[in-house]
Formats: C-alpha cells, sequence, structure tokens
C-alpha cells in the first residue's frame, strides 16, 4: 500500500467516524479508551488500517508510558490478521522501552505468519540489540539484515554502525561504514561515536574533520568525546571552534566543557563558559546546573559554588551531593556536615555517593565520632548497606587520626575482601604517623595486589627511608626496575588569561623558562631567610645531598607557583592543579611562600585542595 492510499483510506475513515480524529488530541490513557470504545461500538475496530492506526497512536504518543505500551499489546491481541505495519510499530516501541528484548518476540511472530520485514522493521530490531548490549543478537539480526537483502539500505547500515560502535566492535563498524554508499550525517556520528567510545579520539577527529556538514549532535559527541577520555584542553578548544563557527550549543555540549574546564582546575575558562551558558539563555536543568557547582568547586571558589548551589532553581541528590563534596575537598567538614543535615531536612533521601562525600568530609576534618555515627546511620535510617568506598572512608578516617592500630582491627572485621584503596588509605596513614611496622606489611599486600601501581612502592619506600630501612629501599627501588614499573611524572598545571600552562619537572620547553627559574631562585633565597630547608627525605636516596635539593626545586608545582607570583597583581590568589600528591618538601615551601610574599596559595592535589596562607595550609599538614 502507498503512502497516497493509505492517506485516502485514512481520512475517509475519519470522516466516517470523527472520533478517528481526537486520536490527535487524546491526553491521558483514560481519553484513548472513550476512543477506542467508540470504535469497538460502531466496529471500526475490526478494520486493521483503523486498527493499525490506534496501536501506532499508543506507540508514538508524547505520554511515552508503559501502560500505554502494555495498553497497545492487548489491542494487538485482538486483532485476527494484524499487518507488517502494527509488527513494525510494535518492535519499534519495544526497542525504545525498558524491556526492548519483547521487540524479538514480535519479529518472531511476524516470521511465522510469512510476512517479509522490510527496511523500518531492521532499523528497530537492531535498536533493540544494542539496548540489550547483546553481541550474539546482534550478529543474528545482521545475518537477517544480509538474508532479506537489506544489507545495502542506508538507514539500516546506520543502525549497524551505531550497534557495533556501542558495542566497542570498532572493526566491524568502521566496515560497514565504509560501504555506505550515500554517507550522510547520521553515518558519520555514528562512526565518530564508536571510535570516542574505543578511546580513539584521534580517528574519531579525523572523520569529524571530513565530514561536510555537521549537526550539533556531532558537534556534542566529539567534545564529550574528549572530555571522557581525558582530553580536556581539546574539548575546550573545539568548543571555541563551535562558536567561531556561529553553532549554538545546548545543555549537553555545555555540561561537557564545563566537566573539562572542572578537570583543568581552570576557573577563569569555567567562568566565561558559565557566561555562555547565561548569555545564550541556556536552560540550566539539573545536570548543567549541578557540573557548574562541580567546576566551582573543583577549580577552588568554594564560595561560588555556593552560590552557584543556592541560585539553583531546582535540586536533586547529585546537585547536593557535589556541593558536599566539594566542601569536603577543600576541607570544611563542618559546612559540608550543615549542608548534609540540610538535605536530609528537605526529605531527600541520600545516595551512596553522597554518604561518600560526606565521609570523605569527617575524615578530612577529623570527626572520628561524628564519622561512625553516620556511617551506622547509613543502614538503620536508610537501609543502604555500605559499600566498599564507604569502609575506605572509615579506614582513612581512622588512619588519618593516628588511631592506626583501630583501622587495622576495622579492615579486618569488615564483611567483605578490602580492595586495593582501603589497604591504600592504611598505607597514607602509616606514611602521615611515621608507622614503619604497618606499613611495611600493608604495603606488601598492595605490591600483591596491584603490582604496576608506582604510587604504592613509591609510598612504602619512603616510609624504609624515614625508618633508616635503607637495605629495604634499595629492594623496592630494585623491584620496581625489575619489573618496569615507573612513576608517572608530576605536573602542574597554572590558567593565566585563559590559557593553561602544564610545567612538569626538568621540561624546559616553556618560553619563559629561564624567567622562571630566575624567580623560583629568588623565592627560594627569600624563603630560606624565614627558616626553609629542603627536606630531602622523599627524594631519591641513591644521589647526593646538594643533587636531591636541586631536584626538589624543580618541581612542577614550585615552577608553577614562580610563574603565578611572576604574571599576577600582588594580593591575587594563585591557583595550581597537580596529578599527584603534594610532596612535603613543596608543601613546606608553599606555607612559606604564603607568609613571605602574602600570598593566598590554592593548590589541587590527587587528594584534596589546600589552601595556604599566611604560613599555614587548611589541611593541617595531614593530607
Amino acid at each position: 500500500m502507498n503512502g497516497s492510499s493509505s492517506s485516502l483510506i485514512l481520512k475517509t475513515l475519519k470522516l466516517k467516524n470523527p472520533k478517528l480524529l481526537l486520536l490527535e488530541s487524546c491526553s491521558t490513557l483514560s481519553h484513548l479508551k472513550i476512543v477506542h470504545g467508540h470504535m469497538i461500538r460502531t466496529h471500526i475496530i475490526f478494520d486493521v488500517f483503523a486498527a493499525s492506526r490506534l496501536i501506532a497512536f499508543c506507540i508514538d504518543s508524547t505520554l511515552k508510558t508503559s501502560s500505554l505500551l502494555d495498553y497497545a499489546t492487548r489491542l494487538f491481541s485482538q486483532i485476527e490478521n494484524p499487518n507488517l505495519f502494527i509488527y513494525n510499530a510494535l518492535i519499534r516501541g519495544y526497542s525504545a522501552s525498558e524491556i526492548p528484548h519483547k521487540s524479538f518476540h514480535f519479529y518472531t511472530q511476524l516470521q511465522r505468519l510469512d510476512l517479509l520485514p522490510d527496511n523500518i522493521t531492521f532499523p528497530f530490531l537492531v535498536k533493540s540489540c544494542t539496548q540489550l548490549g547483546s553481541v550474539a543478537m546482534g550478529t543474528q539480526a545482521h545475518g537477517h539484515i544480509i538474508k532479506h537483502g537489506f544489507q545495502l539500505d542506508v538507514y539500516i547500515q546506520n543502525s549497524l554502525v551505531h550497534m557495533y560502535a556501542t558495542f566497542g566492535d570498532i572493526k566491524a563498524a568502521s566496515h560497514i561504514f565504509r560501504r555506505i554508499n550515500r554517507l550522510d550525517v547520521v553515518s558519520w556520528t555514528s562512526m565518530i561515536a564508536g571510535y570516542n567510545k574505543c578511546g580513539d579520539v584521534h580517528s574519531a577527529r579525523q572523520l569529524f574533520d571530513r565530514m561536510p556538514e555537521k549537526n550539533l549532535v556531532t558537534w556534542s559527541i566529539m567534545i564529550s568525546g574528549y572530555a571522557r577520555n581525558n582530553h580536556f584542553e581539546k574539548a575546550v578548544e573545539l568548543f571555541q571552534v563551535l562558536q567561531s563557527e556561529g553553532v549554538r550549543a545546548n545543555e549537553t555540549v555545555m555540561v561537557s566543557v564545563i566537566s573539562s574546564c572542572a578537570h583543568l582546575g581552570a576557573l577563569e575558562l569555567g567562568e566565561r563558559v558559565h557566561d555562555y551558558v547565561v548569555r545564550n539563555n541556556i536552560t540550566m536543568n539539573l545536570i548543567l546546573g549541578t557540573a557548574l557547582v562541580d567546576l566551582y568547586a573543583r577549580c577552588g571558589s568554594i564560595e561560588k559554588a555556593i552560590q552557584v548551589f543556592e541560585e539553583l532553581p531546582e535540586r536533586d541528590a547529585l546537585s547536593w551531593t557535589a556541593l558536599i563534596a566539594g566542601l569536603a575537598m577543600h576541607g570544611f567538614a563542618k559546612r559540608a556536615l550543615e549542608y548534609f543535615s540540610e538535605m536530609v531536612k528537605t526529605g531527600l533521601t541520600p545516595r551512596d555517593i553522597t554518604f561518600t562525600a560526606v565521609l570523605s568530609a569527617c575524615s578530612h576534618g577529623g570527626m572520628v565520632e561524628r564519622g561512625f555515627e553516620i556511617f551506622e546511620n547509613m543502614k538503620r535510617d536508610y537501609g543502604l548497606e555500605p559499600r566498599l568506598e564507604h569502609y575506605g572512608c572509615m579506614v582513612d578516617l581512622l588512619g588519618r587520626a593516628g588511631k592506626l592500630a583501630e583501622a587495622e582491627k576495622f579492615v579486618h572485621e569488615m564483611p567483605m575482601k578490602p580492595n586495593a584503596p582501603i589497604w591504600g588509605a592504611l598505607l597514607g596513614a602509616c606514611r602521615i604517623h611515621k608507622n614503619a611496622e604497618i606499613g611495611e606489611w600493608v604495603g606488601k599486600i598492595l605490591i600483591q595486589l596491584q603490582p604496576e601501581h608506582s604510587g604504592y612502592y613509591v609510598l612504602l619506600s619512603n616510609i624504609y627511608a624515614r625508618a633508616n630501612k635503607w637495605e629495604n629501599v634499595v629492594t623496592m627501588r630494585k623491584i620496581m626496575k625489575e619489573k618496569g614499573v615507573k612513576k608517572p611524572p608530576g605536573y602542574s598545571l597554572i590558567e593565566m588569561d585563559g590559557k593553561i600552562h602544564n610545567f612538569t619537572m626538568g621540561d624546559k620547553t616553556h618560553p619563559e623558562i629561564e624567567k622562571i627559574e630566575e624567580m623560583w631562585d629568588e623565592i627560594l633565597r627569600k624563603i630560606r631567610l624565614a627558616g626553609y630547608t629542603g627536606n630531602t627525605a622523599d627524594a631519591l636516596f641513591d644521589i647526593d645531598e646538594e643533587e636531591k635539593e636541586s631536584a626538589l626545586n624543580r618541581h612542577s608545582e614550585k615552577l608553577a607557583i614562580a610563574f603565578g607570583i611572576m604574571k599576577t597583581k600582588a594580593q591575587s590568589p594563585i591557583r595550581i592543579v597537580k596529578n599527584l600528591r603534594v610532596c612535603e618538601d613543596c608543601h613546606t615551601a608553599t606555607k612559606l611562600i604564603s607568609k613571605v610574599f602574602e600570598r593566598e596559595l590554592i593548590v589541587r592535589d590527587r587528594n584534596r585542595f589546600h589552601h595556604f596562607k599566611g604560613g599555614a595550609c587548611s589541611c593541617t599538614d595531614f593530607w
């Protein structure tokens, strides 16, 4: 039946049965039942075409409720000879539902009646396979497509590219993509998404640049691909290209860009992005609002994070959690707990991740009793069984407070097997409190669990060095060398005039490196007068003291600090992001710099924020 014929039949049916016209204005299931009742009384329900329109309405309705899909299925069971249109409608409906496997039930029935599937059937059957994440079913569906001769249909090819890309089979997706005769924006976008999913952002960007025409979805997928694969600077750069080409971003794009700025610690860039959201009247939905709260918290501007949170038009558990986690990361435990109490008062139920944030706040604030009280409340008041990350917080809480024996006992009494992060929390506490005895056996457990993780070797080596167990230090270094384990290079990021500057130890590529090193020498001279002496305890043991001190003086955050003092106005804060934990020497030096130069320095390391001011740090020297 061609389009003009079906349109004529529908028009005729509507003229004879005006109630059919009401289908288009149905707003509730009860309205739909009234129209259905009329169709039964007038016997029009026995007309397959009319019945198909009723089923199609259930599938296409903007109401999008599972009850309508169930209603359509019951309608289907009353039709004596359903046609292909009806089967396709049901396959399509279930492909977008929470039970996509039911699409195959109708496809099987269709085959039993000797109805031939068409190019509308298969894209939604493939979509169901994608929703289910079933490679086996996807392969079978592909086989049926070839059997029925639809392997060159561009609509079906696009769905296959998307399916294989989602499964991570980039080779199969690429094979089909190359065979598409008429590539459209969907073809390109599906393939770009596939490469991004596999982490191959380079190939994704090559396709993106080759695309003859891009839509907003394509821009969004490429930018989010960069963000998800930790290419944050690339995500921001591509957003700037989007702006230059006059494309107006949507909420999805902005969330990826804001997330990238947050990871970079790029406050100035983040503020510009926030301004873009406001100027372009982009809807401040929950996801976008939560991303902004996280942005300001991660960029060291916790007061701005609070302001954005307070101005959100609505809040859910995740937006509350973002603020609580931000406060915890900055060491503001008391305020974090105040917001947690306020959240509970609103009637919102805290989630697992909320308790992780709250317990982390207790840990950084040294609130042992309060932490245990909240830990117990998880199960008693909210029915949430503590997970490994919650037990990890409790070990960290006890360890930071110096209760190492209790922390060790807590680990042994856990109802599940402790993982590496939990043992790592205990090892970190041994470093803080210089307990070589517990640290030694914990370190050995960690090295067995994760033999490629350099951080545990380094922590254990440092514990040995402080206990003057140099033979053990030599052994650790030897094991690392034999296994090819290398400590990742430390780097520090600092934003200046909207540009991110990256410093690594020993890197001479920065165009102003000579001036930066001269500035550090001046800083070093002044803080030495204030009592600074290089702490070489954590430096490599097999070089002499003079070389150790030279290495310490070229740590990445020291270069970033020198650059910050060179380029910023007096009294303005300097913000730095570091990928590793701040070493003790840099921590001591930065405290003295904040006092001697009367500057506030905000450093985000792998564990938390350090606010240096007046010669003191917000972490109170426990991190």
